[in-house]
């Protein structure tokens, strides 16, 4: 995070918040940074791919649900606004450790033996990392003596849209993106990588919200996609996963999404649009022979 900080302090803080004489390496700064930049930047990502999935991806039609909550889009945004700045003081603390120098975090390509190889196969080992240890913090989260107290609060939303993404409770939050701070910690990783991971992780559980369950059909059974965690909003106890369905499948708690059944959510929708359609029909069709 250390690379966001520089072009903040470059750009704007040294220039024009901060004083002369504070220098940029001061612990006290720099927290107080990262904490600014972990909040305005948690914000942006979540509020700008949030609202661009909600009118460019997510089917409206969802709202008509039986589940669907009343005023639910604002409850999800204000639990979000809520949860997002106390997520932040631990994820805080995370960037400060990196910031120091306590991770394997590096600047170079050069610096490592495996050079862009390394780069390269860092991203698929950190997704398969991070999805590993969602997986079963996520399943923690939903034991008995927990749920009630950190994860149910995201469960309110059993039709999801794209802005419950991130509105849970401030510790839950955190807790399933303690992962993506702890790889670089035990792993080398680039820099830009882990930035680039950090927003990609952020886009991705927009998009496991935003009702599109369109997959291609050879990934169905691999990609862990939004009709899956649709159907964990429903069903609770299945479909745990992130990216993947591997763990789910290993774990027992993998369920195949109603939504590829013609079961889903959606399909209940439609369901009873075609019953009112059709029951609006024969009264049309009724007064017409009285008349």
């Amino acid at each position: 995070m250390d690379v966001v900080l520089n072009l903040a302090d470059y750009y704007v803080l040294t220039p024009y918040v901060y004083p002369d004489d504070w220098r940029e390496d001061d612990r006290t700064r720099q927290l107080l940074s990262l904490l600014v930049i972990a909040n305005v930047g948690g914000f942006l990502i979540y509020l700008i791919t949030a609202v661009l999935s909600y009118y460019l991806i997510y089917d409206h039609r969802f709202k008509k649900h039986v589940h669907f909550l009343e005023n639910q889009v604002q409850r999800e945004i204000l639990c979000a606004v809520n949860s997002l700045p106390l997520m932040s003081i631990p994820t805080t603390a995370m960037f400060y450790l990196e910031v120091r120098g306590y991770s394997k975090l590096y600047d170079n390509v050069q610096d490592t033996e495996a050079g862009w190889y390394g780069v390269v196969g860092s991203v698929f080992a950190f997704i398969l990392f991070t999805d590993f240890c969602v997986y079963w913090i996520h399943r923690f989260l939903h034991h008995k003596m927990v749920y009630k107290h950190l994860h149910k609060t995201h469960h309110k939303w059993k039709i999801p849209t794209p802005f419950a993404s991130h509105a849970f409770h401030p510790i839950d939050g955190f807790l399933q993106s303690f992962p993506y701070h702890l790889y670089p910690f035990i792993f080398p990783l680039h820099k830009f990588t882990y930035l680039g991971l950090f927003i990609f992780v952020n886009i991705w559980s927009v998009s496991i919200h935003d009702g599109d369950y369109r997959v291609p059909d050879f990934l169905k059974p691999v990609i862990n996609g939004s009709a899956h965690h649709t159907d964990h909003h429903t069903q609770y106890n299945y479909n745990y996963g992130m990216y993947f369905t591997f763990w789910d499948r290993i774990g027992g708690s993998f369920r195949i999404p109603s939504s590829f059944t013609g079961c889903g959510p959606l399909d209940d929708v439609k369901k009873k649009e075609m019953e009112a359609d059709s029951k609006n029909f024969r009264a049309g069709k009724s007064g017409k022979k009285l008349n």
